[in-house]
């Protein structure tokens, strides 16, 4: 749904220009995760965020759609100031956001991004803003959460993988497309999960890349069943369900996946894949992929391996844990932070490699966060008075968690760490981590996503 820049903020914020002092030239804010789920953040997706909302000059007609909108909702509006936007500034935002590069993996409670006004009439823009450029929690968080999630593979895989690296990117798919509240949800957490894994089956995070990040296919994913190709077929026909894929996927080399939970898990396993089909599983030169969609993953997904492992065998890798022949499993139901390291803790405690095993998420990883997942906010540090700099803060004796920032705040790299510190005025300085991405209704220092997976990797 496209929205006039003019509306898509919150109500209150429409009457701000008559709160501020009169003598008010500029003003300054920034993005902090204050804590939260993780100490770090993964920053991402606001080179997306500008390029859907900031860079479409405003017009006229938008001025007043504008007016006619806020006092129908019994709000002023400021006509004369949106009015200068679009004559002396073509329409563009006078405004300067400075940010750190995307894919940057920064701790909690320092500075990720500051804006700051250019036009000396237009201050109040910066917080005008506040609504659209907060939205920039949602990429960076489902980006942190992925990344995080990435990590407790990691560490699985090297305990009991020959080749960590090589399994490690498809190890978590995205299942979240139709978990989301809109396509658009869908295409930016979609896209934030693909800083760190290259599996998905969310169409829209694959166009997203294409069109914000340059990346022509961003991610991939295999031919696979759901319940309704095995229903179809009827519950006396289930084996002939599975034939049926078989023939027209199992290619040497090939990977297919095949949900077996439709009727009875444990007949599909023993009898359907493990007497009638085996044979051909093995024939064929592909990798068959048993999905459970049912029950609790940490008894089922222990008790599958060993099945398949009587069925098909397997072989004992350099790190002494066992490798399934010719197929594999993915469990996609029921994963989230709190249970995928427990599920992969009853894996190698059952003695099967990680490698063993992917897994799906869905609402766990699209759409079971918020802005408080890592306490985002976006606050004023600084005002100019009749040319004179000046700090401001909130100190809430109520929650002391609450304190912002204060003064024109920039973030460097010293020794390897991160640090926020403040500038006596602003300005740009060699030694900040901060780059200017946007000024005066101009997109500046694209990156590619290639660029954002690698500064993501060196961390």
């Amino acid at each position: 749904m496209d929205i006039n820049l003019l509306l898509d903020t919150d109500s209150y914020k429409a009457s701000h220009w008559l709160q501020y002092p009169r003598d008010l030239t500029a003003m300054g804010a920034y993005l902090e995760s204050r804590g939260g789920e993780n100490p770090e953040t993964l920053f991402f997706g606001l080179q997306m965020l500008l390029q859907q909302s900031f860079t479409t000059p405003i017009t006229q007609t938008d001025v007043e759609d504008a007016e006619e909108f806020w006092r129908s909702h019994g709000l002023p509006f400021n006509r004369q100031g949106w009015e200068r936007v679009v004559q002396v500034h073509s329409g563009r935002l006078p405004l300067r956001i400075r940010a750190v590069p995307e894919g940057s993996r920064v701790p909690t409670g320092q500075v990720l991004m500051t804006v700051e006004s250019t036009d000396p009439q237009l201050p109040w823009l910066v917080t005008w803003v506040e609504t659209q450029l907060l939205r920039v929690w949602y990429p960076i968080t489902v980006a942190t959460r992925s990344w995080q999630l990435r990590t407790v593979l990691e560490a699985a895989l090297e305990r009991s993988a020959d080749d960590p690296a090589g399994e490690l990117l498809f190890r978590l798919h995205d299942f979240g497309s139709r978990g989301v509240s809109s396509p658009q949800s869908a295409a930016i957490g979609g896209l934030s999960h693909l800083i760190a894994f290259r599996g998905t089956d969310t169409g829209a995070a694959l166009v997203a890349g294409r069109r914000y990040y340059d990346c022509p296919m961003a991610g991939f994913s295999i031919p696979a069943a759901e319940h309704s190709t095995v229903l179809a077929w009827g519950q006396e026909h289930e084996a002939q369900a599975y034939r049926n894929i078989l023939d027209r996927f199992a290619r040497p080399g090939a990977v297919l996946a095949v949900v077996s939970d439709s009727y009875d898990l444990w007949n599909a396993v023993d009898h359907l894949w493990g007497e009638q089909l085996r044979q051909q599983v093995i024939d064929s030169g592909a990798t068959v992929v048993i999905r459970p969609d049912s029950g609790d993953p940490l008894r089922i997904v222990p008790e599958l391996l060993r099945r398949l492992e009587a069925r098909f065998g397997s072989r004992v890798n350099g790190k002494g844990y066992r490798v399934l022949e010719h197929v594999r499993v993915i469990q996609g139901d029921a994963i989230t932070t709190e249970t995928l390291p427990l599920v992969l803790e009853a894996v190698l405690a059952a003695g099967f490699s990680a490698e063993n095993v992917a897994y799906g998420m869905g609402g766990g990883l699209l759409q079971q966060l918020n802005r408080d997942t890592q306490r985002f906010a976006y606050k004023v540090s600084w005002v100019e008075r009749s040319g004179r700099i000046q700090p401001v803060h909130k100190s809430p004796i109520t929650d002391p968690g609450k304190t912002s920032k204060a003064g024109v705040l920039d973030l460097i790299r010293s020794d390897g760490t991160y640090r926020t510190v403040v500038r006596e005025a602003p300005g740009i300085h060699l030694d900040s981590c901060l780059q200017t991405v946007y000024e005066n209704g101009e997109l500046l220092n694209r990156t590619t996503l290639d660029q954002v997976r690698e500064r993501a990797e060196q961390g």
